[in-house]
């Protein structure tokens, strides 16, 4: 059995963030939504005396490429393989290829989106029976954003990621990714938000943004001062992207994208158009 799946982008319209605990976790409370931007994902079963392979490469449409020189053992699409034979108790052999369009370090979840996907596909071709529930339990170790990209749309998510609450609709979002050549690495991120003592905004925020009128300056995200302290050249290109689209711009996740919201999809379109014109830098809409 073949599966085909997309393996989307995450945004966070809000990201309030608490001082690490005793464990150096870092509660959370955010808005998450998945966007158009997506990974592509083929996992093909293969009979039980077969070894697993794996192929990953870029997609011909990425716009940000960097070097795939990981370990194949670190991806998190192929630990998500093997979270899922733990969960059997039996080997589950695929042939796995993953093309990827969601640049690396970008703070969009693109790892933990190929996991995600990775989980559905597994449990899929191999017919395991498994709930979204079961999934994200399972997934709970290769990272905080993979409960939510399990279920996908739009959902508050708290703690450390686990707690997810969806939401029936997305709200109607015309965003510009913009991304800059220079990656962010999540663990430092969250090291220079720590050293910063930044207080943080109150959790309670969060809820109550969802489902209110998202304006251009509703977006906030308490990891910006720190992801710009670790790439101090996102400030200066966030203030040339600010003059440019005339709205504010705000940094995704534990960055770097840098991303505007705008009023349709036609003035996104053109938005793109003028940042890869004026400030050579890919973006998409």
């Amino acid at each position: 059995m073949r599966v085909t799946m997309q393996a989307p982008a995450k945004l966070n319209l809000a990201l309030a963030v608490a001082p690490s605990g005793d464990d150096g976790m870092h509660p959370i409370a955010s808005w998450m939504v998945t966007v158009d931007l997506h990974d592509d994902l083929t996992v093909t079963s293969l009979p039980d005396d077969r070894l697993s392979r794996y192929a990953i490469d870029w997609h011909d449409e990425a716009k940000r490429r960097s070097d795939i020189d990981w370990s194949i053992t670190r991806d998190l699409a192929v630990r998500a393989h093997l979270a899922m034979e733990a969960h059997a108790g039996r080997s589950l052999p695929v042939q796995l290829h993953l093309r990827k369009r969601i640049p690396v370090g970008a703070g969009l979840g693109g790892g933990s989106s190929d996991a995600a996907a990775m989980l559905r596909a597994v449990a899929a071709v191999h017919e395991l029976g498994c709930s979204p529930g079961d999934l994200a339990a399972i997934g709970a170790d290769l990272g905080a954003d993979v409960a939510f990209l399990v279920h996908g749309g739009s959902a508050l998510v708290q703690g450390r990621g686990d707690r997810v609450e969806p939401h029936e609709t997305l709200p109607d979002l015309h965003a510009v990714l913009v991304f800059p050549e220079e990656g962010c690495a999540t663990d430092a991120v969250y090291r220079r938000f720590d050293e910063l003592s930044l207080p943080g905004t109150p959790l309670e925020r969060v809820r109550s943004m969802i489902g209110a009128p998202l304006a251009p300056d509703s977006p906030f995200n308490d990891l910006s001062p720190a992801a710009i302290a670790v790439a101090p050249d996102l400030e200066t290109l966030r203030s040339t992207f600010h003059a440019l689209a005339r709205r504010p711009v705000h940094v995704a996740g534990s960055g770097s994208t840098l991303f505007a919201l705008c009023d349709d999809a036609a003035a996104a379109a053109a938005m793109v158009a003028s940042v890869e014109a004026q400030l050579d830098m890919p973006a998409v809409a």
